[in-house]
């Protein structure tokens, strides 16, 4: 029997397991279908909330600390497995903010080089975006992922593993809780046994966590991307306006998103937001019409209020844990969140406050 079983294979689950197994742990992870291919897969791989000064300040003590963690993650398994998650710190440019003197007064509070800059700046940057701009905010620190690269290299890596045992396409249907503590779980290969579960299935969570009456404020949230087969150099940084964004890849290719879409777990793909992302995306960077759309998908973001994740035990539940409710920034926050979870498990010196993520009665 493992010392750990974690339900979910995303970056959330697989981070998880890592670090336990770093720590000399057994852990056995489940996924119901192939690791790293739902809402982590389907993202754009920005290192950072979309407008950070937006956020709460536990989003940001979570992020603060991942922002730091990426590049050594990056490497580390670039060494060990020999895939590249592709990490550039080529920072972003943000057109058309609304709230400019709150972003440029939280950059001063946290000491993040975030500043105004003008026409010739932005095109020295940035030649092919739209013409026209004569001023933006420039965060030159702002790293990205490519986060499809990343769940491959983490889930190699894990497979590498002696004391990891990764299971595909085993379905987990309910937990099996008796006197106040969780027994075994139920999954479509049988039963499975752990001195102790942790919960990461993404948007499925708080519908896995019903089935034994704990409320898990989790839910879909639908995003559509699209990607274009563009020449390299054609966008070399993170670009963002309106709420949308195009995200050069290494081999040049452009991720441009995303849609936020109340519509269940329905990952169906639709023309209305196919064409609302073309347009988006050209109207930042209008060369991209010479470029053909490769590619166009949807994942389901874990939803929550606030975008405040759940993190740490299921009360009145020994052994139950939970990692859950990310919504936009499950990558973003990943490597912080999971250490923030493994500490508690380990009973290590929390990495950051766990209080503000606990769930109700903890």
């Amino acid at each position: 029997m493992s010392d750990f079983l974690i339900v979910g294979g995303g970056v959330i689950g697989m981070m998880t397991a890592l670090q336990l197994a770093d720590a000399g742990r057994h852990v056995t992870l489940l996924e119901r279908g192939e690791c790293g291919r739902e809402a982590s897969w389907a993202g754009g791989g920005i290192v950072s909330p979309l407008y950070p000064w937006r956020y709460s300040a536990p989003i940001s003590a979570l992020s603060r600390y991942s922002e730091g963690a990426y590049p050594e993650l990056s490497l580390r398994l670039l060494e060990e497995t020999g895939i590249d998650p592709e990490y550039r710190q080529r920072g972003l440019l943000y057109l058309r903010v609304d709230d400019e003197p709150q972003a440029l007064a939280w950059a001063r509070e946290v000491g993040k080089p975030l500043e105004r800059v003008g026409a010739e700046t932005i095109y020295a940057k940035e030649p092919n975006v739209a013409p026209g701009v004569d001023s933006a905010l420039w965060m030159p620190t702002l790293g990205s992922i490519r986060n499809p690269r990343l769940c491959k290299a983490l889930r190699a890596r894990l497979l590498a593993m002696p004391n990891v045992t990764l299971r595909e396409h085993v379905e987990v249907e309910a937990l099996d809780v008796s006197d106040g503590r969780l027994r075994s779980v139920r999954t479509s290969a049988g039963r499975e046994a752990a001195e102790r579960v942790v919960v990461c299935g993404g948007a499925w969570a708080g519908h896995l966590l019903a089935g034994i009456g704990v409320t898990l404020p989790v839910r879909p949230v639908r995003g559509q991307m699209i990607l274009f087969k563009a020449p390299p150099g054609l966008v070399e940084r993170v670009v963002l306006k309106d709420g949308r964004y195009v995200i050069p890849r290494g081999d040049g290719r452009v991720v441009a998103g995303s849609t936020l879409e109340e519509v269940g777990f329905d990952q169906r793909t639709t023309e209305v937001a196919k064409d609302s992302l073309y347009d988006s995306a050209l109207s930042i960077v209008p060369a991209l019409a010479e470029c053909p759309v490769e590619h166009h998908w949807a994942g389901l973001r874990p939803g929550s209020p606030d975008g405040v994740p759940s993190i740490g035990a299921v009360p009145d539940i020994e052994g139950l844990w939970v990692n859950a409710g990310h919504y936009r920034n499950g990558l973003v926050l990943a490597p912080a969140s999971t250490r923030l979870l493994v500490d508690q498990l380990l009973q290590r010196a929390p990495v950051v406050d766990p209080a503000p993520y606990r769930l109700d009665g903890v």
